[in-house]
Order: C-alpha cells, then structure tokens, then sequence
C-alpha cells in the first residue's frame, strides 16, 4: 500500500465523518445533552458501527447490493424510519431538562453502533472509496491493514468530538440555548430520514 493511497483513504475519510450527517450531529447533541460518560461510548459505538460498513465493503457489499437492489432499498427505508425516530426523540427532549453527565455507557455504545449501521450512506461511501483507491484485487492482509486505518480515523474523529463538545463550557453554552439547539438538530435528523425514504 502506497503512502498517497493511505492519504487518499485517511483524507476522505476525514472529510466525510467531519461533514454535518446524523452521525456527526448526534455525537455533538448526545455530548452536549449527556456529558462525555455516555458521549465517549456513543462515540465509539459510531466508529465501530461504520467500520463494519468498511468491513462489508471489503467483503464486496456493492456488488451484493448491485445483484439484489431491493435488499439495499429496504436498508434506506429502514434507515429512514430510525432516523425519523431519533429526530422525534429528541424533538420531545428540547423541552426537558438538562440531563446529569453520567449513566447509560453500554446503551450509549449500542445506539451508535445501530444508528451508524441503519444509514446507508457510510456502506455507499465505503463501497466507492475502496474501490476507487484499491481498484486491485487485495490479499487478506492488506485488507486488515485498510480496516485497521478506516476503524483507526472513525475512532480518532468521533471521540475528538465527543470529548471536545462535552465540556463543562460547551454544556453550560448549549444549556442556553438548549430548546433551538434539539429543535434544529430534530429538524436535520428528520429531514435526512425523510431524504432516506423518499429516494429508497
């Protein structure tokens, strides 16, 4: 593996975590919401969840969505109606009040993984990065190496987030404007679940 395909690979990655998505935008909410005892967790669940779709990328997941179109459309749906799910959630808690930053590690950790394995866009993203800078068929180990970078930069990102926007500042600012804050961040998560379905 070259130095500028691992570039390449880390760079896009990067990017596309970093760009506004219900990943990212539930990471800064839980972290603003919850404090860094249930944000780190749900953090990591994230990573975990969308390094599978690396894993399933590696497996060939495009050609198995190309073969079978109705299994992927089914995916997005389902995606759609957990995200629609999610953004009522927190549409109901903007006008609660600010949770203690502690408890709920383990459900933290499962809700990232489901949110990042129910949304379709890391296994596209997945499917086209590696294809377009590993064109070449790739032993088992090379593989290893791409899934250990790709888990490596999720893990990285999300956590950064997490720890970043659960400070006693970060949360004392959200509680101001905690009700505008959930409200926009339900607005987006509905929006992105309502994209999800209307083009399944």
């Amino acid at each position: 593996m070259s130095a500028e395909q691992v570039i390449a690979l880390v760079s896009a990655l990067s990017l596309a975590i970093l760009t506004p998505g219900p990943a990212i935008i539930a990471t800064v909410q839980t972290a603003f919401a919850h404090g860094r005892s249930r944000a780190l967790p749900y953090a990591l669940g994230l990573a975990s969840g969308a390094s599978l779709w690396c894993l399933f990328a590696l497996a060939g997941l495009a050609v198995l969505f190309r073969l079978h179109p109705a299994l992927f459309a089914g995916l997005k749906v389902f995606g759609g109606f957990y995200l629609l799910w999610f953004a009522w959630t927190l549409w109901r808690a903007a006008t609660q009040p600010l949770p203690k930053a502690a408890g709920g590690v383990s459900k933290g950790y499962w809700g990232g993984i489901v949110l990042n394995l129910s949304n379709p866009k890391p296994a596209l993203f997945y499917a086209a990065l590696i294809l377009s800078v590993f064109p070449e068929p790739m032993a088992i180990a090379r593989q290893a190496l791409i899934y250990g970078i790709c888990l490596g930069t999720e893990l990285f990102w999300y956590a950064l987030v997490a720890v970043l926007m659960s400070t006693a500042m970060m949360r004392t600012r959200y509680f101001a404007a905690k009700f505008w804050i959930d409200r926009a961040a339900s607005v987006a998560m509905a929006l992105l679940g309502l994209l999800l379905i209307v083009n399944h």
